[in-house]
């Protein structure tokens, strides 16, 4: 049973409290209203408004193309809906690189039109100017360590990062860097579990998995593939708790039927 399972609202401070407590962290992706009031009421402690949307909403290829705009959407959306749990926003590819001053304004910008509670962004040392100049405006951030999908033009594939000894010491550093910097949490993507354990062993803020394994202080993964509405997606830490993409097919195919037979609406169906 949670220990914060009773309290009104999800805090940065709450989530630091878990660790401290030893209790798991549990967050989704949601982009749109309806989704997000359910994992609310469900008792969801993190929603995280992601770029993905651009993959899993806007049907592109990678997480680059989705603007400032969109992400602001996609989180006033989201911010309507719940009532307890904390919502973090991403900044998008371009919205905060090598300026701080403008990763400074696009924070600002998800924060007064989204209402978000946080911002999300992803790097190490390269971004921790931008984070120390967001936070002292009272912002906010989680990092984002590992696979950073941002970067996948770097990086060149998907596959597992910091299986090597120098780019695992190199992620160790770069997560007591963003703690420095007054990150209040840290997202690590796609690492070996024994990483992800030595990771959130040295660091005293809540280190959140998806694909590090589970010794982690919490867990995400995004919503479509949780649900099973995304088929063709099946890395190895993702558990699918349902089949929605089956199930959805199946109910649709039964209207289109009932409709051409004139099945639906029936007498008691209309007015």
């Amino acid at each position: 049973m949670s220990i914060h399972g009773d309290i009104k609202r999800v805090t940065t401070h709450t989530l630091q409290s878990m660790k401290q407590h030893g209790e798991k962290i549990s967050m989704l992706t949601a982009y749109d209203f309806s989704m997000a009031r359910i994992f609310d009421d469900a008792g969801i402690d993190v929603l995280l408004v992601g770029d993905s949307a651009s993959n899993v909403m806007a049907g592109h290829e990678t997480t680059l193309p989705i603007t400032l705009d969109q992400m602001i959407y996609h989180g006033q959306s989201v911010v309507k809906a719940v009532s307890r749990c904390l919502v973090v926003v991403d900044l998008p590819f371009g919205s905060y690189q090598g300026n701080s001053k403008e990763a400074l304004n696009s924070s600002i910008r998800i924060m007064k039109e989204a209402g978000a509670h946080a911002i999300k962004l992803e790097g190490g040392a390269e971004v921790v100017d931008s984070i120390k100049r967001i936070i002292s405006a009272g912002v906010p951030v989680m990092g984002h360590l590992g696979l950073t999908p941002q970067s996948i033009y770097k990086f060149g594939t998907y596959t597992v990062r910091a299986k090597e000894e120098a780019e695992a010491e190199e992620l160790v550093k770069n997560a007591q860097l963003l703690q420095e910097a007054g990150c209040f949490a840290l997202v690590l993507e796609k690492i070996p579990a024994a990483l992800g354990k030595k990771v959130s062993e040295a660091l005293t803020i809540p280190v959140i998995g998806i694909g590090a394994g589970m010794h982690v202080d919490g867990q995400v993964l995004v919503m479509h593939d949780m649900l099973g509405i995304t088929k063709d997606f099946s890395p190895r830490f993702l558990r699918r708790y349902l089949s929605l993409y089956d199930d959805i097919k199946k109910a649709t195919a039964q209207y289109i039927t009932d409709v051409k037979s004139k099945d639906f609406p029936n007498e008691q169906e209309q007015y």
